[in-house]
């Protein structure tokens, strides 16, 4: 009886101890009663009947698969290898459990697959520069295969895409290439700017120059001009006062005939280049006979005198 009490009691404890499972914060637990599905558990801890049932758990957090490097073969026939890692996680802990066996080495096989078609459809360049595209491109083909399998497929980076040596090199001596060509193009540039800049800082001088001599000439002839505006106001100040002088002295027309002698003396000095004719000659002739009459009432002494 005492045994068959202790067998009792580990079974009882073994019962208990297999009816009750934890399950983490970041798992789901799926329930089987005789094989069948029959319902999903949360975290915390749950009850089930061992022998009966039993708890599957799965992992729901976001996971990563490594891609080993492999070799594939861009569309102009360089082979390249690449090497990748996936990002993913489970939306339905059912259908990863129920539609794939294998879901970690399935997405293995079906990133290698696509990773071969898609780089297949491109040239080197076009690899080396688009890696945002491939992995886009990869994300959404291996999102949409993935689906039925209740699992979402976050991310895909291409981690390197190694070319042949061959090719590095011959790269390498293209991007040399392709810098000195620039350099030299900026160069050449800068030498054209500066002589464009020069030539046209001589174009300014000389307009400037120009335009200087212009505004000093246009300054001497508005000086020249307001100095005989001065000379010729101030000569007609003189010739009025002059005019007014004589009027007020009230002269004789004898002595206005001597003035106009002189005058003319002046003018028909030799220095001029122009005739002056007076403009009443009538008058001019009156009172050159009034002169004569004049001289010829003098006495002869005075006359030899003169």
């Amino acid at each position: 009886m005492i045994v068959l009490g202790i067998i009792i009691t580990v079974f009882v404890v073994v019962f208990i101890a297999n009816s009750i499972e934890i399950i983490k914060q970041y798992e789901k637990g799926l329930i089987e009663t005789l094989g069948k599905y029959t319902g999903t558990k949360d975290s915390g801890a749950n009850i089930i009947v061992p022998i009966f049932q039993r708890m599957l758990k799965v992992d729901m957090r976001e996971r990563v698969i490594d891609v080993p490097p492999q070799s594939v073969i861009t569309k102009d026939n360089v082979s390249v290898v690449v090497d990748a890692i996936i990002y993913f996680q489970v939306t339905d802990p059912v259908k990863v459990v129920y539609n794939i066996e294998n879901f970690a080495l399935a997405a293995l096989k079906l990133a290698q697959t696509n990773l071969r078609n898609v780089i297949g459809d491109m040239e080197l360049d076009s690899t080396l520069t688009s890696r945002e595209k491939i992995n886009t491109q990869l994300r959404v083909v291996m999102d949409e295969a993935t689906d039925k399998w209740g699992v979402k497929v976050t991310r895909v980076e291409i981690q390197k895409i190694d070319p042949p040596k061959d090719i590095t090199d011959a790269m390498s001596k293209q991007m040399k290439a392709e810098r000195e060509k620039r350099a030299n193009i900026l160069e050449a540039e800068g030498l054209r700017q500066s002589a464009i800049l020069k030539a046209e800082g001589a174009k300014q001088a000389v307009i400037l120059a120009a335009e200087a001599v212009k505004e000093k000439q246009v300054l001497e002839a508005i000086g020249e001009a307001e100095a005989i505006r001065k000379v010729a106001e101030a000569e007609k100040y003189k010739i009025e006062m002059v005019y007014k002088a004589i009027h007020e002295g009230k002269p004789t027309n004898d002595l206005i005939a001597i003035k106009y002698l002189e005058a003319l003396g002046k003018v028909a000095d030799g220095q001029a280049t122009k005739v002056f004719l007076p403009l009443e000659t009538a008058g001019v002739t009156a009172s050159l006979g009034g002169i004569a009459e004049l001289f010829k009432d003098m006495p002869k002494q005075v006359k030899t005198d003169s």
